[in-house]
């Protein structure tokens, strides 16, 4: 990938369609995600996609049939690699509970920013950093302790200059 493709975090798809871009109110969303994807400037990664499909609902749906070729997997050595630094650092951070830490070891978001990492690509996100938070690992602690860029949906949107008529 690289050249700061978007590498999108299950939130940015699960808050779309459950509040303020919901399939019948904003399809122009979604087909702005569509359009990306297929320019090669907006990605998810396998492991995301396995979250959305537990959700069997109009979202599953759409990531498997309209944005199913937008998933890249994680399942290459440098990758691998990444996120095995990634979960040597979560667990040396005194900050994060143990739960915190099993929580995480669990879910899609350390794969997600070892990809970007590796990739050079702009992880997008509406989780935000916190230097206090002990119950979760957020996604952007990952980023900045790694120098990897995060972004929310709607600067995503700005800068690739998305409109919705």
């Amino acid at each position: 990938m690289g050249n700061n493709a978007y590498v999108l975090d299950a939130n940015v798809f699960i808050e779309a369609s459950r509040r303020y871009y919901a399939f019948d109110l904003a399809p122009g969303f979604w087909n702005s995600l569509i359009h990306y994807a297929n320019t090669g400037q907006i990605i998810s990664i396998d492991r995301i996609k396995q979250e959305l499909d537990r959700g069997k609902d109009n979202l599953a749906q759409w990531a498997g049939r309209d944005f199913h070729h937008a998933f890249a997997t994680t399942n290459e050595d440098e990758v691998v690699k990444s996120y095995a630094e990634i979960m040597n650092w979560v667990n040396s951070q005194e900050q994060f509970s143990d739960a915190a830490k099993a929580e995480f070891a669990n879910d899609p978001d350390g794969w997600l920013v070892a990809y970007a990492r590796v990739k050079e690509c702009i992880v997008v996100t509406h989780e935000v950093p916190s230097v206090e938070i002990k119950r979760k690992v957020p996604i952007p602690n990952i980023c900045q302790a790694f120098s990897v860029q995060f972004i929310d949906t709607f600067e995503m949107l700005r800068r690739l200059r998305v409109k919705f008529m």
